[in-house]
């Protein structure tokens, strides 16, 4: 059995369960953890620096967002997954972040557009993965807060917990496209184009569906589907 390749930095803070799903999550969903491989409790403890009682929490709650199985005197193996998994991940997202875009179009001041530009012009100057991941998160932070639709925000917060974001994050095409979603996106609110605010948003998560499925392709991850 195998322990999952994980980034091996030692967990400090708090809510130690939830950074262990969060590095299993994203294990899973990049392929690094594949389709029946046993991720052993005592292994993955050691390499992220926490005792077993997290990562068995964690394992209880991806257990019940159907990413891992329990295996009867085997332990926990890595679940399925599909081209469709993926497909219906992002387009959950794009339906929240849509409505998230159309709320803020109709709210934004011309300051607050501004501050989207300085935002993205942080994301544009990011000169690592880990910057990146943040400016890109901040950019869509503040949009959403803008919206003022906080439940709607938290909903889409819980679905881009299955965005391996620092796969993203480590690749200059999507970087460079990312930014340059947000300029036109950011040039859409400006001209209170509602069509093209909505345009922008979606092709964002059209083409994160894209890349992670073909780079999951790629990994000859699939299973079926």
């Amino acid at each position: 059995m195998k322990s999952p390749r994980v980034q091996t930095r030692e967990i400090r803070r708090p809510q130690l369960s939830e950074e262990v799903a969060g590095r299993l999550r994203a294990a899973i969903m990049t392929g690094e953890l594949r389709p029946g491989e046993y991720i052993r409790m005592d292994e993955t403890a050691a390499q992220l620096g926490v005792s077993v009682t997290p990562v068995r929490e964690a394992l209880l709650t991806l257990r019940g967002e159907g990413l891992v199985e329990a295996v009867p005197h085997r332990g926990y193996m890595a679940a399925a997954l599909s081209r469709a998994d993926i497909e219906d991940i992002f387009a959950l997202q794009a339906h929240l972040a849509v409505e998230l875009a159309k709320s803020a179009a109709r709210r934004i001041t011309p300051e607050q557009i501004d501050t989207l530009a300085d935002l993205n012009d942080t994301l544009r100057n990011a000169g690592s993965p880990e910057l990146i991941s943040v400016a890109e998160f901040e950019f869509h932070r503040f949009l959403n807060h803008v919206a003022d639709r906080p439940k709607l925000a938290w909903f889409l917060l819980q679905a881009t917990r299955y965005t391996p974001h620092m796969m993203f994050a480590s690749a200059d095409a999507w970087a460079r496209h990312a930014v340059d979603a947000h300029d036109k996106l950011i040039a859409a609110l400006r001209a209170g184009d509602l069509a093209e605010v909505v345009a922008q948003t979606e092709v964002q998560f059209v083409d994160g569906a894209r890349r992670l499925i073909e780079y999951l392709d790629g990994a000859g991850m699939w299973s079926g589907g």
